[in-house]
Protein backbone atom coordinates (compact mmCIF):
# COMPACT_ATOMS: atom_id res chain seq x y z
CA UNK A 1 0.00 0.00 0.00
CA UNK A 2 1.70 3.52 -1.16
CA UNK A 3 1.93 5.67 1.93
CA UNK A 4 0.24 8.97 1.07
CA UNK A 5 2.46 11.98 1.12
CA UNK A 6 3.49 14.02 4.08
CA UNK A 7 1.41 17.19 4.32
CA UNK A 8 3.62 20.68 4.15
CA UNK A 9 4.39 22.07 7.42
CA UNK A 10 2.94 25.62 6.54
CA UNK A 11 -0.06 26.61 4.36
CA UNK A 12 -0.38 29.95 2.46
CA UNK A 13 -3.94 30.54 1.80
CA UNK A 14 -4.35 33.39 -1.09
CA UNK A 15 -8.10 34.71 -1.64
CA UNK A 16 -8.15 36.69 -4.91
CA UNK A 17 -10.42 38.57 -7.03
CA UNK A 18 -9.39 40.29 -10.02
CA UNK A 19 -5.76 40.83 -8.52
CA UNK A 20 -4.02 40.41 -11.96
CA UNK A 21 -2.26 44.06 -11.81
CA UNK A 22 -0.14 42.44 -8.64
CA UNK A 23 -0.18 38.84 -8.44
CA UNK A 24 2.68 38.06 -10.13
CA UNK A 25 5.00 39.58 -7.80
CA UNK A 26 3.05 38.41 -4.84
CA UNK A 27 3.61 34.39 -6.43
CA UNK A 28 7.31 35.14 -6.89
CA UNK A 29 7.90 36.65 -3.24
CA UNK A 30 6.23 33.73 -1.78
CA UNK A 31 7.59 30.87 -4.82
CA UNK A 32 10.91 32.53 -3.58
CA UNK A 33 10.93 32.50 0.10
CA UNK A 34 14.24 30.54 2.25
CA UNK A 35 11.34 28.37 3.62
CA UNK A 36 10.85 25.57 1.48
CA UNK A 37 8.05 23.04 3.23
CA UNK A 38 4.74 24.76 2.16
CA UNK A 39 1.57 24.78 -0.23
CA UNK A 40 0.33 27.00 -1.70
CA UNK A 41 -4.00 27.35 -1.98
CA UNK A 42 -4.98 29.89 -4.19
CA UNK A 43 -9.15 30.68 -3.62
CA UNK A 44 -10.00 32.24 -7.15
CA UNK A 45 -13.34 34.68 -6.31
CA UNK A 46 -14.62 34.03 -9.86
CA UNK A 47 -12.14 36.84 -11.12
CA UNK A 48 -13.18 38.25 -14.42
CA UNK A 49 -9.69 39.46 -15.50
CA UNK A 50 -6.33 37.26 -16.24
CA UNK A 51 -5.73 36.32 -13.05
CA UNK A 52 -7.00 32.65 -14.02
CA UNK A 53 -4.11 32.66 -16.43
CA UNK A 54 -1.52 33.70 -13.82
CA UNK A 55 -2.56 31.00 -11.73
CA UNK A 56 -2.78 28.41 -14.20
CA UNK A 57 0.67 29.37 -15.65
CA UNK A 58 2.24 29.22 -11.97
CA UNK A 59 0.82 26.48 -10.77
CA UNK A 60 1.63 24.40 -14.25
CA UNK A 61 5.51 24.95 -12.74
CA UNK A 62 5.51 24.90 -9.20
CA UNK A 63 3.64 21.44 -7.51
CA UNK A 64 3.35 23.81 -4.00
CA UNK A 65 0.50 25.43 -5.88
CA UNK A 66 -2.84 24.41 -5.66
CA UNK A 67 -5.48 26.11 -7.96
CA UNK A 68 -9.09 26.90 -6.87
CA UNK A 69 -11.45 28.56 -8.47
CA UNK A 70 -15.29 29.59 -7.25
CA UNK A 71 -18.23 29.51 -9.54
CA UNK A 72 -19.11 32.93 -8.02
CA UNK A 73 -17.72 35.58 -6.09
CA UNK A 74 -18.65 35.02 -2.38
CA UNK A 75 -17.29 37.83 -0.78
CA UNK A 76 -13.71 38.29 0.72
CA UNK A 77 -14.51 37.13 4.04
CA UNK A 78 -16.18 34.03 3.06
CA UNK A 79 -13.25 33.32 0.73
CA UNK A 80 -10.79 33.66 3.67
CA UNK A 81 -12.50 31.33 5.23
CA UNK A 82 -12.99 28.86 2.64
CA UNK A 83 -9.33 28.76 1.57
CA UNK A 84 -8.13 28.11 5.05
CA UNK A 85 -10.80 24.75 4.95
CA UNK A 86 -8.50 23.51 1.99
CA UNK A 87 -4.99 23.96 3.81
CA UNK A 88 -3.28 20.92 5.04
CA UNK A 89 -0.43 22.36 7.25
CA UNK A 90 -0.40 22.40 11.29
CA UNK A 91 1.23 26.13 10.38
CA UNK A 92 -0.95 28.50 8.06
CA UNK A 93 -0.93 32.18 6.54
CA UNK A 94 -3.09 34.35 4.94
CA UNK A 95 -1.32 36.44 1.89
CA UNK A 96 -2.57 39.45 -0.02
CA UNK A 97 -2.70 39.07 -4.09
CA UNK A 98 -0.81 42.54 -4.00
CA UNK A 99 1.53 42.21 -1.12
CA UNK A 100 5.68 41.65 -1.15
CA UNK A 101 7.36 39.29 1.43
CA UNK A 102 11.23 39.15 2.41
CA UNK A 103 12.29 35.84 1.40
CA UNK A 104 13.45 35.20 5.03
CA UNK A 105 9.78 36.13 6.44
CA UNK A 106 8.48 32.32 6.13
CA UNK A 107 12.09 31.01 7.58
CA UNK A 108 11.88 33.54 10.43
CA UNK A 109 7.94 33.43 11.51
CA UNK A 110 8.53 29.85 11.78
CA UNK A 111 11.71 29.44 13.88
CA UNK A 112 9.98 31.78 16.31
CA UNK A 113 6.59 29.32 16.25
CA UNK A 114 9.16 26.63 17.04
CA UNK A 115 11.30 28.47 19.42
CA UNK A 116 8.05 30.03 21.46
CA UNK A 117 6.27 27.27 22.12
CA UNK A 118 3.40 29.36 23.60
CA UNK A 119 3.65 31.84 21.06
CA UNK A 120 0.46 31.50 18.70
CA UNK A 121 0.94 33.78 15.99
CA UNK A 122 4.27 34.87 14.16
CA UNK A 123 4.66 37.99 12.14
CA UNK A 124 7.42 40.56 11.40
CA UNK A 125 8.21 44.32 10.70
CA UNK A 126 6.06 45.92 8.09
CA UNK A 127 5.67 49.21 6.09
CA UNK A 128 3.19 50.37 3.29
CA UNK A 129 4.54 50.30 -0.01
CA UNK A 130 3.36 52.27 -3.27
CA UNK A 131 2.04 50.68 -6.64
CA UNK A 132 5.62 50.54 -7.58
CA UNK A 133 7.24 48.54 -4.74
CA UNK A 134 8.58 51.61 -3.12
CA UNK A 135 8.15 52.21 0.88
CA UNK A 136 6.29 54.98 2.14
CA UNK A 137 5.93 54.68 5.16
CA UNK A 138 7.76 52.17 7.43
CA UNK A 139 5.12 50.75 10.25
CA UNK A 140 6.31 50.66 14.37
CA UNK A 141 4.25 47.55 15.68
CA UNK A 142 3.33 49.05 19.23
CA UNK A 143 0.55 46.51 20.15
CA UNK A 144 0.92 44.69 23.44
CA UNK A 145 0.56 41.25 21.63
CA UNK A 146 3.42 39.65 23.53
CA UNK A 147 2.09 40.11 26.34
CA UNK A 148 1.51 36.52 28.54
CA UNK A 149 -1.93 38.02 30.35
CA UNK A 150 -4.65 37.89 28.17
CA UNK A 151 -6.60 40.79 29.63
CA UNK A 152 -3.75 43.12 28.75
CA UNK A 153 -3.30 41.65 24.94
CA UNK A 154 -7.56 42.56 24.86
CA UNK A 155 -6.71 45.97 25.73
CA UNK A 156 -3.99 46.60 23.45
CA UNK A 157 -6.23 45.95 20.57
CA UNK A 158 -9.34 47.69 21.86
CA UNK A 159 -7.21 51.15 22.17
CA UNK A 160 -4.38 51.00 20.26
CA UNK A 161 -4.22 51.30 16.67
CA UNK A 162 -3.96 47.45 14.88
CA UNK A 163 -1.10 46.25 12.76
CA UNK A 164 -1.32 43.61 10.33
CA UNK A 165 -0.99 40.71 12.74
CA UNK A 166 -3.86 39.16 10.62
CA UNK A 167 -1.07 38.36 8.17
CA UNK A 168 0.95 36.33 10.51
CA UNK A 169 1.87 32.92 10.62
CA UNK A 170 -0.97 31.39 12.66
CA UNK A 171 -1.17 27.68 14.43
CA UNK A 172 -3.72 26.18 12.54
CA UNK A 173 -5.38 24.40 15.43
CA UNK A 174 -5.90 27.90 17.32
CA UNK A 175 -7.69 28.95 13.96
CA UNK A 176 -10.03 26.14 14.02
CA UNK A 177 -11.25 26.99 17.43
CA UNK A 178 -11.99 30.55 17.26
CA UNK A 179 -15.28 31.95 14.97
CA UNK A 180 -14.57 32.47 11.54
CA UNK A 181 -14.50 36.01 9.77
CA UNK A 182 -17.10 37.79 9.68
CA UNK A 183 -17.93 41.06 7.01
CA UNK A 184 -19.16 43.25 10.00
CA UNK A 185 -17.14 46.81 9.76
CA UNK A 186 -13.82 45.75 11.34
CA UNK A 187 -14.07 42.58 11.49
CA UNK A 188 -10.27 41.66 11.10
CA UNK A 189 -10.04 43.12 14.66
CA UNK A 190 -12.00 40.77 16.22
CA UNK A 191 -10.97 38.14 15.13
CA UNK A 192 -7.40 38.45 15.37
CA UNK A 193 -8.55 40.03 18.78
CA UNK A 194 -10.25 36.35 19.64
CA UNK A 195 -7.37 35.03 18.34
CA UNK A 196 -4.74 36.70 20.67
CA UNK A 197 -7.03 36.04 23.51
CA UNK A 198 -5.91 32.04 22.96
CA UNK A 199 -2.10 32.91 22.94
CA UNK A 200 0.30 35.32 22.69
CA UNK A 201 1.96 36.51 19.13
CA UNK A 202 5.46 37.21 18.32
CA UNK A 203 6.71 40.30 16.30
CA UNK A 204 10.12 39.37 14.28
CA UNK A 205 12.35 42.37 14.52
CA UNK A 206 13.15 42.50 10.94
CA UNK A 207 11.25 44.77 8.21
CA UNK A 208 9.89 41.39 5.91
CA UNK A 209 6.35 42.79 5.33
CA UNK A 210 5.37 45.13 2.80
CA UNK A 211 1.89 45.84 2.17
CA UNK A 212 1.03 47.69 -1.33
CA UNK A 213 -0.81 50.88 -0.73
CA UNK A 214 -2.52 51.33 -4.50
CA UNK A 215 -6.03 53.03 -5.71
CA UNK A 216 -7.79 49.61 -5.93
CA UNK A 217 -6.52 47.88 -3.01
CA UNK A 218 -10.26 46.85 -1.20
CA UNK A 219 -9.84 49.58 1.44
CA UNK A 220 -9.24 52.13 -0.93
CA UNK A 221 -12.07 51.34 -3.58
CA UNK A 222 -14.42 50.95 -1.32
CA UNK A 223 -14.38 54.11 1.13
CA UNK A 224 -17.17 53.39 3.20
CA UNK A 225 -18.45 51.14 6.10
CA UNK A 226 -21.33 49.86 3.69
CA UNK A 227 -19.19 49.40 0.35
CA UNK A 228 -16.12 47.78 2.50
CA UNK A 229 -19.01 45.45 4.24
CA UNK A 230 -20.28 44.41 0.88
CA UNK A 231 -17.08 43.82 -0.26
CA UNK A 232 -16.63 41.37 2.50
CA UNK A 233 -19.69 39.71 1.52
CA UNK A 234 -22.33 40.41 -1.34
CA UNK A 235 -24.93 39.50 1.45
CA UNK A 236 -24.55 42.34 3.23
CA UNK A 237 -25.98 44.58 0.82
CA UNK A 238 -29.93 45.67 1.35
CA UNK A 239 -31.91 47.38 3.86
CA UNK A 240 -31.20 44.41 6.49
CA UNK A 241 -27.67 45.22 6.96
CA UNK A 242 -27.71 49.11 7.77
CA UNK A 243 -24.62 50.57 9.17
CA UNK A 244 -25.81 50.79 12.69
CA UNK A 245 -26.19 47.19 12.40
CA UNK A 246 -22.76 46.67 10.80
CA UNK A 247 -21.61 48.88 14.01
CA UNK A 248 -23.17 46.99 16.52
CA UNK A 249 -21.71 43.65 15.21
CA UNK A 250 -18.33 44.77 15.32
CA UNK A 251 -19.09 46.01 19.39
CA UNK A 252 -20.87 42.35 19.45
CA UNK A 253 -17.87 40.59 18.06
CA UNK A 254 -15.35 41.77 20.85
CA UNK A 255 -18.02 40.85 23.97
CA UNK A 256 -18.84 37.31 21.81
CA UNK A 257 -14.47 36.84 21.84
CA UNK A 258 -14.64 36.94 25.25
CA UNK A 259 -17.44 34.85 26.37
CA UNK A 260 -15.74 32.24 23.67
CA UNK A 261 -12.08 32.68 25.20
CA UNK A 262 -10.55 30.09 27.34
CA UNK A 263 -10.20 32.83 30.48
CA UNK A 264 -10.37 32.25 33.59
CA UNK A 265 -13.09 34.14 35.59
CA UNK A 266 -10.96 36.80 36.31
CA UNK A 267 -9.20 37.64 33.50
CA UNK A 268 -12.46 37.39 31.78
CA UNK A 269 -13.86 40.51 34.14
CA UNK A 270 -11.14 42.51 33.41
CA UNK A 271 -11.50 41.88 29.46
CA UNK A 272 -15.50 42.77 30.18
CA UNK A 273 -13.67 46.05 31.94
CA UNK A 274 -11.06 47.14 29.80
CA UNK A 275 -14.49 46.63 27.05
CA UNK A 276 -16.32 49.11 29.15
CA UNK A 277 -13.94 51.65 29.25
CA UNK A 278 -13.05 51.46 25.98
CA UNK A 279 -16.92 51.74 24.88
CA UNK A 280 -16.93 54.77 27.27
CA UNK A 281 -14.04 56.53 25.46
CA UNK A 282 -16.36 56.24 22.10
CA UNK A 283 -13.33 55.99 19.65
CA UNK A 284 -10.48 54.27 20.81
CA UNK A 285 -7.17 56.41 19.97
CA UNK A 286 -6.04 56.25 16.39
CA UNK A 287 -9.62 54.49 14.96
CA UNK A 288 -9.41 57.40 12.48
CA UNK A 289 -6.08 56.73 10.93
CA UNK A 290 -4.70 55.17 8.59
CA UNK A 291 -1.15 53.98 8.18
CA UNK A 292 -1.22 54.71 4.83
CA UNK A 293 -2.10 58.14 5.11
CA UNK A 294 0.85 58.92 7.50
CA UNK A 295 3.33 61.44 6.23
CA UNK A 296 5.52 59.18 3.83
CA UNK A 297 9.42 59.25 4.21
CA UNK A 298 11.65 60.93 1.74
CA UNK A 299 11.66 59.21 -1.50
CA UNK A 300 14.86 60.30 -1.74
CA UNK A 301 16.45 58.88 1.21
CA UNK A 302 14.98 54.91 1.31
CA UNK A 303 14.83 53.20 4.41
CA UNK A 304 14.88 50.02 2.78
CA UNK A 305 15.25 48.50 -0.76
CA UNK A 306 12.67 46.38 -1.26
CA UNK A 307 13.96 44.59 -4.61
CA UNK A 308 17.23 43.75 -2.54
CA UNK A 309 15.20 41.73 0.03
CA UNK A 310 12.05 40.41 -2.26
CA UNK A 311 12.39 37.06 -4.42
CA UNK A 312 11.63 38.51 -7.82
CA UNK A 313 12.05 42.18 -7.98
CA UNK A 314 15.58 41.89 -9.63
CA UNK A 315 14.17 41.74 -13.33
CA UNK A 316 14.16 38.10 -14.00
CA UNK A 317 10.77 37.73 -13.11
CA UNK A 318 8.66 35.37 -15.87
Amino acid sequence: MTALPRPPRLSIGLPVYNGEEYLAESLDALLGQTYEDFELVISDNASTDGTRDICRRYAARDPRIRYIRLPRNIGAAPNHNHVFTECRGELFKWASHDDLYARDLLRRCVAALDEHPDVILAHADQAVIDADGRVKVPYAYTLATGSPHPPERFRSMLFEPGGDDFYGVIRAEVLRRVKPHDSYHHADRTFVTEIGLHGRFHQVPELLYFRRDHPTRAERANPSKRSRCVNLDPRRAGLLHPTPRLLAEYVWGFVAAVRRAPLSPADRRACYRHLAAWLASRARPGAGERVEDRTPVDPDRPTVCVDALVAGRDGGRA
